[in-house]
This record gives C-alpha cells, structure tokens and sequence, in this order.
C-alpha cells in the first residue's frame, strides 16, 4: 500500500509539474516573453483581486530544461522564472509578501538563503519552507508566491 501511496504523490507532482511547463510554453501566437494558454488545468498565475498568486516554479530554462545541478544555478534561474511571471502580470519582486518554499534537502537552505537575498530586500516577504522528498525533474528547489499587483508593499 505504501508504494502505491508512493506512486500516487510521484505522479501528482509529475502532472503538476508538466502543467506548470506547458503553461509557460510559447506558441509563436503572441508577443515575445508572453506565455500560451494553458492546455491543462494549471496557471502560472492566478489574480484575486490585488492579489496574484503564483503557481510553484523550479530553475528550468527557456527550453524547459532544468538548469545546472547546483543549488544556487537553479535558485537563480528560478528566481528570474518568478520575476518573469510577475511582470506579465504587472507585479514585481517588490510586491511579493508571501512565499513557500520547497527543497529536495534541508540542508540546502544556507545555500538557497544565500540566492534569495540578492532578489528579495527587507522587509522581506513572509516566508515558509519545507523539505520535499522529490521536486518534479529531481529540481533541488521549488517556490510559489503571493503578490501585491499594482501598488508596492509596505
């Protein structure tokens, strides 16, 4: 029973992950740096009025592939997917209060601290963390966050 269990979570963070992909894949139908509609059940981001809450990104590159092995290569290219993801939706890093994070292994957290302050100035966003024991593409991090649109946070 447990590996089915196993197998159940593995294949949610798999579709999860592919819908994530699949929403942020250019279709040549709109402007450069815009993103196809989803094709599954997934945005990248949703809005609540002045509220956008971002769905989950990982350090994949424009080809869609996980970037180096590394902690802080992935933090970085992860970072730059979110910063991209607000300004499509006229928001900015600035704006951000909340964020979750999700690594592969604890014992990443310096190093992933270490990426997030060069993106992220106090007063800081609230944050929560936690160790997963898989990311979807065996990625090491993993964030989602809320959004202010349209004014800076306090």
């Amino acid at each position: 029973m447990q590996l089915f269990h196993q197998f159940v979570k593995t294949f949610c963070w798999l579709f999860f992950f592919l819908a994530s992909v699949l929403t942020q894949a250019n279709d040549g139908s709109e402007d450069e740096g815009q993103r196809a509609p989803a094709i599954l059940p997934f945005s990248e981001a949703v809005r609540a009025g002045d509220l956008l809450f971002l769905s989950g990104q990982i350090g994949t590159d424009d080809k869609l592939q996980l970037v180096s092995g590394s902690i802080e290569g992935q933090s970085h290219q992860m970072m730059q997917n979110i910063k991209a993801v607000l300004e499509r939706n006229n928001s900015s890093m600035s704006e951000v209060i909340k964020c979750t994070v999700f690594l592969s292994d604890i014992k990443n957290w310096p190093a992933f601290n270490e990426v997030y302050v060069q993106y992220f100035k106090a007063p800081y966003p609230a944050r929560s963390a936690l160790a997963a024991s898989g990311l979807a593409l065996g990625a090491l991090v993993e964030v989602e966050c809320i959004a202010h649109i349209g004014h800076t946070r306090n």
